[in-house]
C-alpha cells in the first residue's frame, strides 16, 4: 500500500500508534496483566494528547489527522470496553449503568452524525477533551482500588459532551471537524441571520 508522504506526518504517526495499540492491549487484557494494560494505556493516552498539540503547533492540522484521531478514539474506546469486562468484571458490574451511560454517549453523537452527514463526525470540542481525559483518569482510580465518585462525575461530562455534539450534528448545514465548542457553529448562523 502507497501511503502519500504528507499523510506520514508526525501528528498522523502519533494518531496511529493508538490504533496499533489496540491488539497488544487486548492480549494483555486477555493474559490478565492489568498493570502492563494500564501502563500502555496511559501511553495511548499520552498519544492522543500529543498528536492535537503535536498538529497546532507544526501546522499539520488536516482533515485525514482529524478523521484518523476519530477513528483511533473509537478504536481505543472499543478497546478499554473489552478489556475492561475481562480484567475488572466486578467492577464494570458494579458501575453498569456509568458505563452503559459512557458508551451510550460515545455512540449517539456518532450515529446522529452519520444519519445526518453520512459520515462520522470528528468535532473534537473542549468539552469531548475534558469528557475524555476525566474519563481516562477516574477509570484509573476505579482500576487502583480508588473512589468511584471521580468516574460518575466523569460520565456527567460525557453526558454534556454529547448533547453538545449532536447540537453542533442539529444546527450545522455541513459537516465540520475540529469545533472547539458549539459557539463556534453558532456566530457564523446568527450573523448571517442579521445580515
Amino acid at each position: 500500500m502507497n501511503i502519500p508522504p504528507e499523510l506520514l506526518t508526525v501528528p498522523n504517526l502519533l494518531t496511529a500508534f493508538r490504533i496499533l495499540c489496540a491488539p497488544v492491549l487486548l492480549a494483555m487484557a486477555w493474559q490478565g496483566y492489568a498493570t502492563a494494560f494500564l501502563l500502555l494505556l496511559a501511553l495511548a493516552f499520552l498519544s492522543d494528547v500529543l498528536d492535537g498539540l503535536v498538529a497546532r503547533l507544526c501546522g499539520q492540522v488536516s482533515q485525514f489527522g482529524a478523521k484518523l484521531d476519530s477513528w483511533a478514539d473509537a478504536t481505543l474506546f472499543l478497546t478499554i470496553t473489552i478489556s475492561a469486562w475481562w480484567l475488572w468484571p466486578e467492577i464494570v458490574r458494579r458501575e453498569a449503568v456509568y458505563v452503559g451511560t459512557v458508551i451510550i454517549c460515545y455512540l449517539l453523537p456518532a450515529l446522529v452524525g452519520y444519519l445526518k452527514f453520512n459520515e462520522v463526525t470528528s468535532y473534537h470540542t473542549w468539552l469531548v477533551k475534558c469528557a475524555v481525559a476525566a474519563t481516562g483518569l477516574s477509570m484509573y482510580s476505579v482500576f487502583l482500588g480508588g473512589p468511584a465518585w471521580p468516574f460518575r462525575l466523569a460520565t456527567a461530562l460525557c453526558v454534556l459532551a454529547a448533547i453538545e455534539e449532536m447540537a453542533i450534528t442539529a444546527v450545522s448545514a455541513k459537516l465540520h471537524s475540529n469545533v472547539r465548542s458549539i459557539c463556534d457553529v453558532l456566530r457564523p448562523i446568527s450573523r448571517k441571520k442579521q445580515g
